[in-house]
């Protein structure tokens, strides 16, 4: 019997009971009557009628006036309650740890996202991800086929910044498939359903260095930036080790997230009737047991999701190496060493616009806005892949000062880096 079992996760090995059936939480008129589902409750539908939300009622709103001087994305009371819940409802901890989402969406533009960032073609061809529909209480539904993802195959033919920003994209787009499923129900939806499949994956493949590295990074992401966002975690297909990524994972897993989480081995006699129980079939591919086919036939759905595949290697960055510009000025940064250029910028919303590649590999980089009380991150810092494409970019400076160009190489104790790099500054007027 091919089941994973952890000490974390229910005995899949046992029969267990799943919780109430989808009859016991029926429509009635505006509303739904919420009762536990598999350890959690369901999904809070309208603000008014939501017990979850009168219940803490006194917390959220402690949340919300600790937090007014902020802009939030999300101002709604389901949105806090989700990071008072994480916490068990201690609203200074819940405080703090939504003041440093909001700087990290700051610093990263998340709210822009859909406006500043398009997956590449490789990356939408194959990484094998999508919406193949909603589950039985509404929230959307998401197939993610990691035993096709060609790990080594995207990391050649994407930047470390194009894949920092897919992962941000991503995350953000499981939000507004919840918005969208909200404004089409008339309910408030604020979960997700996710559905992990293994199939096919490699001892090599999952043990690689570089991959348990984005895993963890990507987990740390979802669950510090996007608590409770998930009403149910599906792990089919595990292989026997899966319980190595379990462990990495496991220190970023909120208490109430660990029991969304079920995980099944190859047998499909055990992992389909768990999908079933809280998918209708009309809502999973043919190709996994249900019923949904494309229009032409295709069990498989490729209209609703990718099924990845090996990246051709017509793609791979390494075919097109930037090649430095005429204009360009030129530095060395040594072996474990930093530079950093300097600008005076007098006139707010000024324009600053960059361009620069290395020889020699990637180069850490950052720009921050410097005054004598502390360092203000516009850029934070992190690996780009200037060796392999030209890093172009720029940034609107709001306030006059100084700012501050780092290119560090610290991390690379044997080999310096050579820079080739041209930056402008454009006054507002420009």
């Amino acid at each position: 019997m091919s089941v994973i079992s952890s000490p974390s996760f229910h005995p899949i090995h046992q029969k267990t009971t799943i919780g109430p059936t989808i009859g016991q939480c029926q429509f009635a008129g505006k509303g739904i009557k919420t009762l536990d589902l598999n350890g959690n409750y369901c999904p809070p539908l309208f603000v008014d009628e939501t017990p979850e939300i009168m219940k803490h009622k006194d917390a959220i709103q402690q949340l919300r006036n600790a937090v007014s001087d902020c802009k939030l994305h999300d101002s709604r009371d389901q949105y806090l309650l989700k990071w008072l819940s994480v916490v068990g409802f201690d609203v200074a901890r819940a405080e703090k740890m939504l003041r440093q989402t909001l700087e990290w969406r700051r610093v990263n533009g998340v709210d822009e996202i859909f406006e500043t960032f398009t997956p590449g073609e490789v990356l939408q061809k194959y990484n094998p991800f999508g919406q193949i529909g909603v589950d039985k209480f509404g929230c959307p539904l998401f197939m993610h086929n990691l035993g096709a993802y060609d790990f080594a195959g995207i990391n050649l033919s994407c930047t470390k910044k194009e894949l920092s920003n897919y992962g941000i994209w991503m995350l953000e787009s499981y939000v507004r498939a919840t918005k969208v499923e909200t404004e089409r129900t008339g309910r408030q939806i604020t979960r997700s359903t996710y559905i992990f499949n293994y199939e096919g994956i490699t001892f090599r493949s999952l043990s690689n260095k570089s991959m348990l590295e984005q895993t963890i990074e990507n987990s740390r992401l979802i669950f510090t930036h996007y608590p409770d966002s998930s009403r149910r975690l599906f792990i089919i297909n595990a292989p026997s080790y899966f319980s190595m990524v379990y462990a990495l994972i496991k220190p970023f897993l909120h208490e109430c997230d660990v029991d969304k989480i079920k995980v099944y081995g190859r047998d499909k006699n055990e992992w389909l009737p768990a999908l079933l129980e809280e998918i209708d079939a009309d809502q999973l591919p043919a190709y996994y047991g249900g019923t949904m086919t494309d229009p032409d036939g295709d069990p498989r759905c490729l209209s609703k999701h990718c099924m990845g595949g090996k990246v051709p290697e017509s793609y791979y960055l390494s075919n097109n190496a930037p090649v430095p510009k005429d204009y360009m000025e030129t530095m060395n940064v040594m072996a474990g060493g930093k530079k950093k250029l300097k600008f005076k910028i007098d006139d707010a919303d000024s324009t600053m616009s960059w361009e620069f590649m290395t020889e020699g590999g990637d180069v850490g980089f950052r720009i921050y806005r410097k005054d004598s009380k502390h360092h203000e991150d516009l850029i934070p810092s992190s690996r780009v892949d200037s060796h392999l494409m030209m890093e172009e970019g720029h940034i609107k400076c709001h306030q006059p000062g100084n700012y501050v160009f780092e290119f560090d190489n610290s991390f690379s104790y044997l080999r310096g880096k050579k820079i080739h790099y041209h930056v402008v500054v454009d006054p507002p007027s420009s």
